[in-house]
């Protein structure tokens, strides 16, 4: 059979369009442990099902001779495939072409995934491993980068939005994963940053090297703008896919439902000697979570951020739902202003993607404190309680222990329109700890005692017994229930059943004003 020319020259191209910037930058890329561009589509996607879109685009610039350096793809690869036989779109920057640095062209690729992405309902998962702007393109880049922040904003709350950043991310270019809902990061490999060391020196004189400054350990543990961490590219690609079982296709679907799985027995049959009856002694919410979610299924998030507040997906009865929980172990569970932030962002994602929210309560206020007064916990509380106020998905909240003060009202209490609150025995519903308001209340007729600890350890025992108790609360309807903690699985399996329709809004508004 005679050869064609023109068959050949496309496959001439598309061995070229492969190789990126060629194989000893691929090299380059493997010996400071990074997969390539496509490398990491390859892992990300189901086998086979990948599809790439721009495959020959190049750059149009002609200054500083980069007329004569032009690379098919320009740094960029990007396409639509299927993760657990789900399409998605996504994109891969190619550090092995002018080290991936965006230009006009590079962004219009990721521009049209990502306004199909909007158009057809499907999520869209960005793998972030860039110098920055293109320098030589000037305004064009900056431009190009604009118009992809632009789309960030349009698609945030309609489709997932993924970033995951695999190298660099630096100056403006860090914008985009910050409009994105969940940030996944590689220890000692990737970095994020507005302004980096250099210049961190030159104008703060403070030493600090890039993964100091903005590392996968620091924004996972200090700053909270990444939500998960992993030691290799292969670890976190394989950690987006599991990410992937819990959330929908868009704001108007839902998670499918899978087979539901019973959790150990153990665990389960622990919840109802877990909680000790010293209410200052800890215990871990996690061994609630796991004793009553499906067996294997709570994926956290944000786990090194904030961890007086636990945040995660989990399946309840093969249903994804969207899990928060006070931590005792950590600040006995209080909130401040770390976690609360931390909550409102996963409780406003849940709600956008209509992913019921189970809340395991067992909180003794807010962090008192000049420090976190002065930076702001009036307004960051505030996010939290707004979000739950206006999240309309099903939303259930199980009181474990303490339940105190504003913190009551704020987690997702009966008063701010949830669905099913119940309480377990060993629950504390009250304005305060008995200690505290034995204090206020008593204080005179404590001074006034023969043996003033003995007065008020008397009082304590008596404001326990008629108020550190789940009754009252039960009495006015404020939970729908007292329950033993071991029914508390197949109580929350019937409740999400039963509202799994449940249709609810908010008043007609432009947007709303979320206290920033």
């Amino acid at each position: 059979m005679a050869s064609n020319p023109k068959v050949e020259r496309l496959q001439k191209l598309r061995e070229q369009a492969k190789i990126g910037g060629g194989e000893v930058r691929i090299e380059k890329q493997h010996d400071k442990g990074k997969l390539t561009a496509r490398e990491r589509i390859d892992l990300l996607l189901d086998k086979g099902s990948f599809e790439e879109l721009d495959k020959f685009v190049t750059h149009r610039s002609s200054a500083f001779g980069l007329d004569k350096k032009k690379v098919l793809g320009d740094g960029v690869v990007t396409g639509h495939g299927k993760i657990h036989g789900r399409p998605v779109y996504v994109f891969s920057q190619d550090f092995t072409v002018f080290g991936g640095s965006l230009s006009e062209t590079h962004a219009e690729k990721i521009c049209k995934i990502m306004d199909l992405a909007l158009k057809n309902g499907v999520p869209v998962i960005g793998l972030n491993d860039s110098g920055g702007a293109r320098i030589q393109e000037g305004v064009s880049s900056l431009g190009g980068y604009a118009e992809v922040f632009w789309r960030n904003s349009m698609a945030s709350g309609v489709v997932p939005q993924i970033s995951a950043v695999m190298g660099p991310c630096a100056g403006g270019a860090v914008y985009s994963p910050a409009l994105t809902d969940f940030i996944f990061m590689v220890e000692n490999t990737s970095y994020m940053f507005v302004t980096g060391p250099n210049v961190v020196k030159t104008v703060t004189h403070e030493e600090v090297t890039s993964e100091e400054l903005g590392g996968a350990t620091a924004h996972n543990t200090k700053s909270g703008v990444a939500h998960f961490a992993s030691p290799n590219d292969a670890v976190c690609i394989n950690q987006i896919r599991e990410l992937m079982n819990y959330i929908p296709q868009n704001c108007e679907g839902k998670v499918p439902l899978i087979e539901s799985k019973e959790p150990d027995s153990s665990k389960a049959k622990a919840l109802d000697e877990l909680v000790p009856l010293n209410p200052n002694k800890p215990y871990d919410i996690h061994d609630v979570i796991n004793g009553v979610m499906d067996k294997g299924s709570f994926y956290e998030v944000h786990k090194d951020y904030a961890d007086n507040i636990v945040v995660g997906f989990a399946r309840i009865g093969g249903r994804s739902v969207g899990v928060v929980a006070n931590q005792p172990l950590s600040l006995a569970g209080v909130l401040d202003i770390d976690a609360s932030l931390k909550g409102a962002r996963f409780v406003r994602f849940c709600d956008a993607f209509n992913i019921p929210l189970v809340v395991f309560e067992d909180v003794p206020g807010f962090l008192p404190g000049t420090d976190q007064e002065w930076n702001g916990i009036i307004k960051h509380g505030a996010k939290l309680l707004y979000a739950f106020c206006e999240a309309t998905v099903p939303k259930m909240t199980v009181i474990t222990r303490k339940a105190y003060g504003g913190a009551y009202d704020v987690m997702n209490s009966k008063h701010i329109r949830a669905d099913y609150n119940v309480a377990w025995p060993t629950a504390e519903i009250a304005v305060m700890g008995t200690k505290g308001a034995v204090e206020i209340i008593f204080r005179k007729e404590i001074a006034k005692a023969d043996d003033p600890e003995a007065k008020q350890k008397e009082l304590e025992d008596e404001y326990s017994k008629n108020f550190a108790h789940p009754y009252l609360a039960a009495g006015r309807g404020f939970i729908d229930d007292v329950i033993l903690p071991s029914e508390t699985r197949e109580k929350l399996i019937r409740a999400l059943e039963v509202s799994k329709d449940k249709v609810d809004a908010v008043p007609k508004k432009k947007h709303d004003n979320l206290p920033l």
